[in-house]
């Protein structure tokens, strides 16, 4: 069975989720703003969610279509394949949003969407009301500039929910930005990378999860595995392939940060992640590292400030990283922050930035180049 599918991902890491799709053979069919799209069958299903660091969720569409009443709402989801996806007894769960669109009403569109999928399945079986007793499925929509998607959502919980990261910091990073960042720095695995500002550690735990070939999956659970419609045992021999495919590379990484339960935050969740061997994990104050190698890589998510006192003393905070970057002996940095006068602070311009959103705040990663 072939069906067209799609993953939402945070904005400016599109181009990072089509090279991991097709790095493990999955053909990419559109790029759009926030989400790639891609045919395939159930194993190519599986493969996404169990490979795919950048991506929130991989989502079965089961509609795509205009509507600017309720009307055309309710034709066009009852009208959509559901007896092929769907059993009797499914239990529906409907999430989604409403933008730019005459259908303004996301609990009104949730509740004709419930209706119109309840119509379609109990017409398959013969049945006039769905019992709603068995598996779960979760059904999500979007209403932008009255186009329509429906779709299945195969993951569960997000992506980005890897499972080794039970607790966090205050302000944590997500892991599909961490994984994207440590992408765009191509550290390569030879070197020192050093993250000064770990928090709960996501940004060194990715940075190895992805030099080791660890499968951002490898040791969760997913949606798809309690499908009718999906064959059985699939999860378990992609996630069994996975684990064949583990590389036992040396890794050089530093876990620092100022704050002693980060630190110990940090080993808990690296040693669960399974790279609590390669990351070094210290306590101590960023502005005081110093390094005798050559040619290291640090990545890094120093804090923002939202208030003004917080924003001053954040200024503060890159004037003096700044200075501990230039006594450096040819390294790499790649500074993820929400400032806009970041460089004047540093006190170096950045060969190149990169615009990225840490949920709803726009950042942008300042890139400094080694010069080999």
């Amino acid at each position: 069975m072939q069906f067209e599918m799609m993953i939402p991902c945070l904005f400016g890491v599109e181009a990072f989720l089509s090279r991991e799709l097709k790095s493990i053979g999955i053909e990419v069919t559109s790029t759009e703003d926030g989400r790639v799209c891609f045919n395939g069958g159930y194993e190519e299903m599986a493969k996404a969610n169990i490979w795919v660091r950048t991506g929130e969720r991989v989502l079965i569409k089961a509609a795509e279509f205009y509507a600017d009443n309720f009307d055309a709402l309710y034709d066009g989801v009852r009208n959509a394949p559901w007896g092929e996806f769907l059993p009797q007894d499914a239990k529906l769960s409907i999430s989604g949003h409403c933008l730019k669109s005459k259908l303004s009403s996301s609990p009104r569109c949730r509740a004709i969407i419930k209706k119109a999928i309840a119509d379609s399945v109990g017409a398959k079986y013969g049945i006039t009301h769905l019992p709603e007793t068995g598996t779960e499925y979760q059904i999500r929509f979007s209403l932008l500039k009255d186009r329509v998607t429906v779709s299945i959502d195969t993951s569960g919980e997000s992506l980005h929910m890897r499972g080794y990261r039970q607790l966090s910091n205050a302000a944590p990073l997500r892991e599909t930005l961490a994984a994207a960042i440590v992408y765009l720095s191509r550290w390569r695995y030879e070197n020192s990378l050093a993250d000064l500002f770990c928090g709960s550690g996501t940004i060194p735990i990715e940075a190895a999860m992805i030099k080791r070939n660890i499968a951002p999956g490898i040791n969760r659970s997913f949606a798809f595995e309690q499908f009718e419609f999906v064959p059985d045992g699939l999860a378990d021999r992609i996630k069994s392939e996975a684990k064949a495919l583990i590389k036992d590379v040396p890794l050089d990484i530093t876990a620092m940060d100022i704050n002693p339960e980060y630190v110990e935050l940090t080993k808990a969740n690296a040693e669960k992640a399974g790279v609590g061997d390669c990351i070094k994990v210290v306590l101590g104050n960023a502005l005081d590292f110093k390094s005798s190698l050559s040619g290291g890589t640090i990545i890094s998510n120093p804090p923002y400030g939202e208030r003004l006192s917080d924003k001053e003393e954040c200024s503060m905070l890159y004037k003096e990283f700044g200075k501990t970057y230039s006594a450096l002996d040819n390294w790499a940095a790649y500074i993820l922050a929400a400032s806009d006068e970041f460089e004047s602070d540093f006190g170096k311009k950045a060969d190149k930035t990169r615009k990225l959103y840490n949920g709803m705040i726009q950042c942008r990663v300042y890139q400094y180049f080694s010069k080999r």
